[in-house]
């Protein structure tokens, strides 16, 4: 998981992990308020989160080109392993990230 700041660039990452072969499917979903401490401050801004389908093998790169692309200094990147899942679907994930 991850979040943008708008939905352009929402849209510009999940196109480039698609093209890129580290992501099968990337969900952007709908804006949401984000509230939050940031050096030394309480902020709040609106945010694009993002659901990235990938594997464990592509995991790392995956992360490297969010960091390198994102425009925060420090972004959400949040990896949640799966521990199960309708195998036809997990075999395609799997499918859409070999390179």
């Amino acid at each position: 998981m991850t979040s943008l700041p708008d939905q352009h660039s929402a849209e510009t990452l999940a196109q480039h992990l698609i093209a890129a072969k580290l992501a099968a499917c990337v969900n952007i979903l709908a804006p949401c308020t984000s509230i939050y401490h940031w050096q030394g401050k309480t902020e709040s801004t609106s945010e694009v989160p993002l659901l990235i389908k990938t594997t464990q093998t592509s995991y790392a790169a995956l992360e490297q080109t969010i960091r390198q692309r994102h425009p925060y200094e420090l972004p959400e990147i949040i990896h949640v392993p799966v521990t199960g899942g309708l195998p036809a679907y997990l075999d395609w994930i799997a499918q859409q990230t070999s390179h």
